[in-house]
């Protein structure tokens, strides 16, 4: 199967293209590098450096190529910056990525998987949050991420294809060989700064609240290994064989404090990880754990990597023996 990976020099995006490559799959890579890194993109892959409103070159590469499936990574993710500049999120996430998606569809492509968000439930009434939880976002981020899924269901009964939406939360880790990892510039992801404060790379890591009403006043977050998001990604394009609608959550069903993070990364690493207090993030709920039976009956994704033990070892090996990330 010939599969287009849009911000697939990305984390998340060139892990999936790595394993979809060992796999068998053909994938072509599309990225602008305005977060992502050419290095971190496999060299068997063809690779376009373009952004996704390049429609004229996305249609290109699909008919050229025979794309027959999308897997949609190119999205600003981070909270804070989306509560600061809310325009920018919708303009890339929801209306880039709508103009996206009509060109792929109008060259033929009839599958697609979005990476979604939990950021889209809001502040949840339910936890473990089910996939039947009202989307609520409280912040831009959540809403540029829940209007296109909207739209891939508006395309599903007028243009006839077939979506998946896997709504995840936190992920974390690296490639077990530590050839590929997080990298972000700037870097604002929980784990990857708490294992360069670790490292002497930042002065110390910054809790952002200690009020909340949760264990010990810091946010609640479920975490999953990237490895294990990418298996559920490749369990959701078969299921696309013979369904036209998958909406997902992708979690451990675990909650881990801010806190408790630290201390695990201080057991994996061996290191003291200084810290301060600031105040919440506007935009932050307090708690977010997944349901994931869903995807776990329907799908048999197993997670290889629970708990957060993996998940610190592997991204620990990743800065240690990429302390500069791709450079």
């Amino acid at each position: 199967m010939n599969l287009l990976v849009s911000g697939g020099a990305g984390y998340i995006g060139s892990i999936a293209t790595r394993r979809l490559l060992d796999l068998g799959y053909k994938v072509s890579v599309i990225d602008n590098l305005s977060h992502g890194f050419r290095k971190a993109v496999a060299k068997e892959a063809d690779f376009f450096e373009i952004d996704i409103s390049n429609l004229e070159q996305v249609s290109l590469i699909c008919k050229k190529n025979k794309i027959e499936a999308v897997l949609h990574f190119a999205a600003f993710i981070e909270v804070g910056e989306s509560v600061k500049f809310p325009e920018k999120y919708l303009e890339n996430n929801f209306k880039k990525a709508e103009k996206f998606l009509e060109a792929v569809v109008g060259s033929g492509v009839k599958k697609f998987i979005l990476s979604s968000t939990a950021a889209v439930y809001g502040s949840p009434t339910e936890v473990p949050i089910p996939e039947s939880h009202a989307k609520n976002p409280i912040n831009p981020y959540g809403e540029s991420k829940s209007r296109f899924e909207d739209v891939l269901e508006g395309f599903r009964k007028t243009q006839k294809i077939s979506y998946a939406c896997l709504r995840y939360f936190n992920v974390a880790g690296a490639m077990p060989d530590a050839s590929l990892g997080e990298a972000h510039e700037p870097e604002t992801h929980l784990i990857p700064n708490i294992l360069l404060a670790a490292m002497g790379k930042r002065p110390e890591l910054q809790i952002f609240g200690d009020d909340y009403p949760t264990r010990d006043g810091t946010c609640v977050r479920d975490y999953v290994h990237v490895v294990d998001l990418i298996d559920a990604h490749l369990l959701a394009l078969k299921a696309l064989a013979s369904t036209d609608k998958l909406i997902c959550n992708v979690g451990s069903e675990e909650g881990f404090t801010v806190k408790e993070v630290i201390a695990a990364a201080e057991r994996m690493s061996g290191k003291k990880i200084p810290f301060k207090q600031m105040p919440r993030r506007e935009g932050d709920p307090a708690v977010l754990i997944a349901s994931s039976n869903k995807i776990r009956n329907e799908l048999g994704w197993k997670p290889n990597y629970p708990g957060l033990d993996a998940m610190i070892e592997h991204a620990w090996h990743w800065h240690q023996s990429h302390p500069n990330g791709y450079k």
